[in-house]
């Protein structure tokens, strides 16, 4: 399986929308990986390599390898409806 499944949250703790999406899922229990793109460079160097503009985009989520750019709900259940049907 490809090694990018899963979910992903490149944010930063100071950011409310990022306190969003990680309460979001919490509540879901499905797990996810929190990615502080302020507290590690690394994290930071990933987030800027996925846009061209390679500026520091958050939250950017990645689910299943797709890429959502604070999303809405809405964005994020149809993501999610995706994987419950592989």
């Amino acid at each position: 399986m490809d090694q990018d499944l899963g979910i992903k949250i490149y944010g930063a703790a100071r950011c409310h929308k990022t306190q969003y999406y990680q309460q979001y899922f919490t509540d879901r229990q499905l797990a996810f990986t929190f990615l502080d793109v302020e507290e590690n460079e690394a994290y930071a160097a990933e987030l800027r390599n996925l846009y061209a503009s390679g500026k520091l985009n958050f939250p950017t989520l990645i689910i299943d390898g797709k890429k959502l750019r604070n999303p809405n709900e809405k964005q994020i259940e149809k993501q999610l409806q995706k994987r419950e049907k592989v």
